[in-house]
């Protein structure tokens, strides 16, 4: 399979790509000589979409670009930076599927939890209802709104990915240390739910979902049990064989991250249920397993 991918040098682009070896990658990159010197000698690098009059020898397209969400507080400039660094790139493969003859037969492009918004105990699966709340969700529905307008062309499948753990980056890495250190706990109530997805899964979900025409639009690509973040703090305490006493208030949270914080504080049960629909199997449905399995 001949695969264009956006975001391939981050942590679960260049994962994907290191688990595809019976695949050819093109990655779109900043940095061609940056992405060469950690990406496998075989993928080809380019720095513009504008490269590729169309896709014709594509077979699959996956898009992951985008500005890093939590690095920075959400200035008006900074939120700019964050939507047209996913919304720009998005309209340019859409535009490119648009010009070919034969376009690749499935876009896979990414989206996040974030658009359901804070709703409390509330299941959200796919067939849950989105709305414009707050700058995540704002975010969200515009990006996956313009990933569909490619769905003339092509089947569409929305990325809703959740926490991904990995030890390698993402929310676990930048956990690690406090919690060894024993100066984690629980965050604002402790009462929020997190969805989260250990980062093996996740890659086994994209492939899974490369593969089963049956499934177009949103998809959740969360474990099967979110927890809620005092449990979630709890176990990872217990993995580490620390303790997590320090609870973080909400207006500390909210005086050192602002708006931002609400990626913390906000709440959401989010179940993968098309994917439990069309039979994957999670390697990981619990949090104490995925985190022993990262941890030791």
């Amino acid at each position: 399979m001949n695969i264009l991918i956006t975001g391939g040098t981050g942590l679960i682009g260049s994962a994907f790509i290191e688990s595809a070896t019976d695949c050819q990658f093109t990655v779109l990159t900043r940095s061609t000589a940056g992405a060469k010197s950690t990406l496998p000698s075989s993928v080809t690098c380019i720095e513009s979409l504008s490269a590729l009059p169309h896709l014709n020898e594509f077979d699959a397209v996956i898009n992951l670009a985008g500005e890093p969400i939590v690095d920075k507080r959400w200035s008006e400039e900074q939120k700019n930076i964050i939507c047209q660094s996913r919304w720009e790139i998005t309209q340019q493969l859409v535009d490119l599927f648009a010009k070919s003859a034969t376009p690749p037969s499935v876009f896979l492009s990414g989206s996040a939890i974030g658009v359901y918004g804070n709703r409390g105990d509330e299941s959200l699966t796919e067939k849950s209802s989105v709305s414009e709340r707050d700058f995540p969700t704002r975010l969200c529905i515009r990006w996956e709104s313009i990933a569909r307008q490619a769905e003339p062309y092509t089947r569409v499948v929305l990325l809703r990915t959740g926490i991904v753990l990995a030890k390698q980056g993402g929310a676990l890495a930048k956990m690690l240390l406090p919690f060894k250190l024993c100066l984690g706990g629980p965050i604002g109530s402790g009462q929020q739910y997190m969805a989260w997805i250990h980062y093996r899964d996740h890659i086994a979900a994209m492939h899974f979902l490369l593969k089963d025409k049956g499934i177009s639009g949103p998809v959740n690509l969360v474990a099967p049990n979110a927890e809620k973040n005092k449990e979630f703090t709890q176990t990872l305490a217990k993995s580490l064989r620390r303790i997590a006493i320090f609870p973080m208030p909400r207006f500390v949270l909210h005086a050192l991250l602002g708006e931002s914080s609400s990626l913390l504080l906000d709440s959401q049960k989010v179940v993968p249920q098309t994917l439990l629909n069309r039979g994957f199997s999670f390697e990981f449905n619990k949090l104490k397993s995925a985190l022993i399995d990262l941890l030791n």
